[in-house]
């Protein structure tokens, strides 16, 4: 017997289709960062979520709330502009339900990208940072509680939640196009405040390269439902205990627009070369 989850991402789902019938390549959610991939598709549908059954709107005002549908790079894909936090006052359920619809579209892939602060100190403003493992912190699961093994197992194996052959894929992409990225450990905290200096060095200590306030609950589910992920993210602020300065969110924004054209090239070019 179905789940009440699996009933109402099958209803999601079952509403998309009759926008879009096609089977997707890979669901992308476009965090801060990715935004302008929008530009370089091609759109064959756009559906808000505020139209699609069981989905949850993002408060962020840099976040677009639309489903989209087309091509990216030739590859048909399933596009999220822009995503829903915890911080936000949402369930984890609700913060991962999108993903699962991707899965339930046929996704096998799912590429994400969010906006980090950056712990390492040879990491700079407008890095891009592959995450090549995480730690979670943000105090929840989204896979906590009764597990439909249609969805996934009871007992998902994390010893490769970031795909390792396209983590080296877009290596020599970056190469190829002379875009430097890094490699690094993601760490999730719930938000929303910044950390403090004493939490950086916690963090930092405990083995994260970045930290931010998204995407490991969405990996979760992704690979409790069997999903390939490739996760990117945008050094947009500096961590560092001993020359920690006052947030200034637009600068942060600004410092994503501009690592957004050597993102959206990575990204394109790995899909071109799926």
């Amino acid at each position: 017997m179905s789940s009440e989850m699996k009933t109402r991402i099958d209803q999601a789902a079952d509403f998309l289709r009759g926008k879009w019938a096609k089977s997707p390549r890979a669901g992308v959610i476009l965090g801060t960062g990715l935004g302008s991939l929008s530009a370089s598709m091609t759109i064959e549908a756009r559906v808000p979520y505020d139209d699609i059954p069981h989905f949850a709107v993002s408060t962020v005002e840099s976040h677009a709330g639309e489903m989209l549908f087309g091509q990216v790079a030739g590859r048909d894909c399933v596009v999220m502009s822009g995503r829903v936090h915890l911080y936000e006052g949402y369930t984890m359920e609700q913060v991962t339900f999108p993903v699962r619809v991707m899965r339930a579209l046929g996704a096998p892939l799912l590429i994400v990208s969010n906006a980090v602060g950056g712990m390492n100190p040879l990491f700079g403003l407008g890095d891009i940072c592959i995450t090549v493992d995480h730690i979670n912190l943000m105090g929840a699961n989204p896979l906590i509680g009764p597990n439909d093994d249609a969805l996934g197992p009871r007992f998902p194996d994390m010893s490769e939640p970031y795909t390792l052959r396209h983590v080296a894929s877009v290596e020599r992409i970056a190469l190829d196009e002379r875009i430097q990225v890094r490699k690094g450990v993601f760490v999730a905290v719930a938000g929303p405040n910044l950390e403090t200096r004493a939490e950086y060095r916690f963090l930092r200590t405990i083995g994260a390269d970045v930290v931010g306030m998204s995407l490991v609950p969405e990996v979760l589910v992704a690979v409790h439902g069997g999903m390939e992920v490739l996760a990117l993210s945008v050094v947009t602020d500096l961590c560092l205990p001993d020359a920690l300065e006052p947030v200034d969110i637009q600068r942060i924004l600004q410092v994503a627009a501009d690592a957004e054209p050597k993102l959206t090239r990575l990204v394109s070019r790995f899909l071109e070369d799926l």
